[in-house]
């Protein structure tokens, strides 16, 4: 693999470089850097006073030594005009990562767009439009008018349900509260748009909609809980490849014993030790080798389920839990409904128990709540499973279901109570029945006592980090309209697209795709006919278009994406680092990220491109005599983004009357955990852990119990695709491919490594299909075919493989059917299709390595 940076040698950082906070922003874990920026002709020197490490640097340093940086960290760049060198690197003083940079976040430095070195390019510096048969670069005032003018027209003439829009709902590269607020103002306060769709999903809803309806909230722990739990449960996640730094400085410390003398400390009565770890996951992953080289074999579980039966699994724990009298009674007396039994009234109903001896009394459902949120009681009666039925369904051991019961819940030495976290991810969020499979999750822990308490928490483990604060979403209803299937319906007429790309990212997407590009083309050709023509004639054309199927597409993003293929208009956004942004991770803990450079172009904020929209719907409005609908678009005279921040974070956040971006700049990268809630003197205090007090978000502060009965595959068409096809198609992220990769498909380091999508297969698959390493193959069902690169492994079980999720060349969502739950929750896990040879090794992946993932220390 070719390493590509043309570096041989780098400037020493002088001792009076400008330095800014960074968070890393391709992950949810939320690394701490420092920015480090000098002018392009001055550098520091080895003597102690001239450089930023304070140390003589004509001595050999020690080996973990500060007082350095890779080629992948430098860049020369814009700063306020100016060409200045750029370093980005692990700041050791935070406690997220403690010095630590990731394959992603310390690389953040050469992917910074850079006319100097070449880096980056592809970023897009300016407006375009469509216009003689491809796209022109334009001004903001011409862009943003055709944009304003069109989607006029349509929601005037129609109604605002035929604008739909899909737009980011995170924190990190593309979000944070600025962008979410500036987008979430435009799109639910001066108007309300009903056909929203996520970034990664085709509806705008939560993914924990169970969680969050049993009164608790997603992020409820601490990153030092994995360092004080006795054990740790991880569910359908890698977090050695996904959440790397939070593993490697967090979890790895606690079963190596390194954490002892701080549970001591802060648990003094209790007998501790290393702490174990159950993995759930289908496959065997660098995190269960990883768990296995670093606390020893015995002290880790792995779980190899058979995909999309965690319910069960976690049923028959939850009875065998209960059976052997290791639930936390005092917490479900005193924190859950009403100690095991809801008071009954004239809005509940009663059912009787299991074995019919007593009735409960049972919370109604609310629109949208897919099973009876209940007691403990009744929960347990109607989910209980034996451990020989969970046997049969998972595939696993009877002996190794009662072990993790056991390393769960099962009492210490002396009576205590184990500390037991959870934490889980993609591979039951987006698997099977995830409203029920997640409600069943969070009883074992709710159970247990184990939400609130040092060492516990039931948690995601995340993808992106947060920033969500926008106006209510009420309006869009539960369940959510699913978009991409109205889209491919003929559905909305105008698509207002923020720093999504569907056409990687979404399920039945070789139909979507299909029907996108045909619809655009229609107005993309209505375009063509009206080139020469005045903006009155343009517009009529496009809603004539638009009328007759057609769809016209506005993209707003970084650089030109799949699906800003068929935008008619594509308006160019900064950043992390190119605009001050704030976030938080996934322990609340919130940062502002300071700007450090200059955006691309005349590129802008997302926040300030949705106020630049509103301001021109408004002029629109008010020019077509609709004065009292343009009333609605005012309030968008933002200057800056932190004008931005006041608007949205300061006034509609919990606790964000105690945050400024002053308080938050000289709280550096450890900031405070969300929610605040005071002050001492200038520093914002937080939370470290939520429901700490036992009261959780119910409307009488007491956590619900789900019922979560086995319903087989649940989502429509899946049983009929694993019965008509061969191979599972389990799908995911790796270390080096992650939320970077919208900008790592133009990087020689990452593209060299992976020009295309790999699919782990069993050796026995490869030589039953005549394939070999190296080998492009076709996946292919009745819903679609991609291709992938073929990568042997015993990692996987034969017939069940492991492709690469969201490569731009190969997509896996493009075998994905349409199926999802009740609400509108993409099953993309559960796949299955046939593999057939597509061709030999192509030069461009005949140096690779195909080696074994898996690390032995012997």
């Amino acid at each position: 693999m070719a390493f590509k940076r043309q570096i041989d040698r780098l400037p020493i950082i002088p001792a009076n470089a400008r330095v800014n906070n960074v968070t890393c922003h391709y992950c949810i874990v939320g690394c701490g850097y420092k920015a480090y920026s000098w002018p392009i002709n001055q550098q520091g020197g080895t003597a102690a006073s001239e450089n930023w490490a304070g140390v003589d640097l004509s001595e050999q340093q020690y080996q973990d030594t500060d007082a350095w940086y890779a080629p992948s960290m430098y860049n020369v760049v814009r700063q306020d005009g100016r060409d200045v060198h750029l370093v980005i690197k692990p700041d050791v003083d935070c406690v997220v990562n403690s010095g630590l940079g990731s394959i992603r976040g310390a690389r953040m430095a050469e992917n910074r767009r850079s006319e100097v070195t070449g880096t980056q390019l592809q970023r897009l510096t300016e407006p375009m439009v469509w216009r003689y048969g491809s796209w022109q670069p334009t001004s903001w005032d011409d862009a943003l008018d055709l944009v304003a003018q069109v989607t006029a027209r349509v929601v005037t003439e129609g109604s605002e349900d035929d604008l739909y829009v899909s737009m980011f709902d995170h924190g990190g590269s593309a979000g944070g509260y600025e962008n979410t607020w500036g987008t979430g103002k435009l799109y639910f306060g001066a108007m309300k748009v009903k056909n929203v769709r996520i970034h990664n999903r085709p509806a705008y809803n939560s993914e924990v909609h169970a969680t969050r309806d049993m009164g608790v909230g997603e992020l409820n722990n601490a990153y030092e809980d994995a360092e004080l739990a006795d054990t740790i449960m991880v569910v359908g996640a890698n977090p050695l490849e996904t959440q790397t730094n939070y593993f490697l400085n967090h979890w790895i410390p606690n079963l190596q014993g390194a954490t002892l003398s701080k549970k001591r400390e802060m648990m003094p009565d209790e007998p501790h030790e290393a702490g174990r770890i159950i993995i759930v996951d289908p496959r065997r992953t660098v995190t269960v080798n990883a768990c296995e080289e670093t606390a020893g074999p015995e002290n880790v579980l792995h779980l190899q389920i058979n995909s999309g039966t965690d319910m069960v699994l976690f049923n028959a724990l939850l009875t065998h839990i209960a059976d052997q009298g290791w639930v936390d009674q005092d917490f479900i007396d005193n924190h859950t409904a009403l100690g095991g039994e809801l008071a009954a009234d004239d809005a509940m109903g009663e059912v009787a128990g299991a074995s019919g001896q007593e009735m409960l009394p049972r919370k109604p459902r609310t629109e949208g709540q897919p099973t009876d949120l209940t007691t403990f009681a009744e929960a347990l009666a109607r989910n209980r499973t034996s451990i020989e039925d969970a046997a049969e369904i998972t595939g696993l051991n009877p002996a190794d279901i009662i072990k993790a019961a056991e390393w769960i819940a099962m009492p210490k030495e002396g009576g205590f109570r184990r500390r037991t976290m959870i934490g889980y991810e993609k591979g039951i969020i987006w698997g099977n029945d995830n409203y029920r499979t997640n409600g069943a999750l969070v009883n074992l822990a709710l159970a247990t006592g184990n939400i609130g308490r040092e060492g516990g928490g039931c948690v995601r483990l995340g993808g992106h980090q947060e920033g969500y604060v926008r106006p209510s979403d009420a309006h869009v209803g539960r369940p959510a309209p699913y978009v991409d299937q109205l889209i491919i319906q003929g559905g909305g007429k105008v698509h207002h697209v923020w720093a999504c790309d569907h056409y990687k990212t979404t399920l039945n997407a070789t139909e979507f795709k299909r029907v996108y590009n045909h619809r655009t083309n229609m107005v993309k050709e209505a375009m063509d006919a009206a080139a020469g023509k005045t903006r009155e004639e343009l517009v009529d054309a496009i809603v004539a278009a638009v009328n007759a199927g057609g769809l016209f597409s506005v993209n707003v993003d970084i650089i030109h994406t799949k699906i800003g293929q068929g935008a008619h208009v594509i308006l160019p956004a900064v950043e992390s680092g190119e605009m001050d942004l704030t976030s938080m991770n996934g322990e609340r803990r919130m940062r502002l990220v300071e700007r450090y450079m200059d955006g691309p172009g005349v590129a802008q904020p997302d926040c300030l491109i949705a106020a630049g929209i509103a301001q021109n719907m408004e002029r629109v409005l008010t020019e077509m005599g609709r004065t009292d609908y343009a009333a609605q678009f005012q309030g968008f005279d933002w200057l800056t983004v932190e004008d931005v921040f006041n608007d949205g974070y300061r006034q509609n956040a919990g606790g964000g009357e105690f945050v400024t971006y002053d308080r938050l700049r000289a709280m550096g990268n450890n900031g405070f955990q969300e929610p605040a809630v005071g002050l001492d003197g200038e520093t914002i205090v937080g939370t470290p852990r939520l429901y700490a007090d036992g009261k959780f978000g119910t409307e009488d502060g007491r956590a619900l119990f789900c019922v979560a009965e086995w319903n087989g595959l649940q989502a429509p068409g899946k049983e009929e695709q694993r019965a008509n096809h061969a191979f599972l198609i389990n799908n995911g992220r790796s270390n080096i491919n992650w939320q970077n990769w919208f900008l790592d498909q133009d990087n020689e380091f990452v593209r060299d490594r992976f020009p295309y999508p790999f699919i782990q297969m069993h050796p026995d698959d490869l030589a039953e299909l005549g394939v070999a390493q190296g080998d492009l193959v076709e996946v292919w069902n009745a819903d679609g075919a991609t291709q992938a690169m073929v990568y042997p492994t015993d990692t996987v079980r034969p017939k069940e493989t492991f492709m690469l999720f969201a490569s731009p060349a190969g997509v896996q969502g493009n075998v994905i059917n349409a199926g999802v739950n009740e609400l509108v929750l993409p099953n993309y896990k559960q796949t299955w299709a046939n593999i057939r040879k597509l061709s030999a090794a192509p030069a461009t992946v005949t140096g690779l390595s195909f080696k074994s993932w898996e690390y032995d220390a012997g």
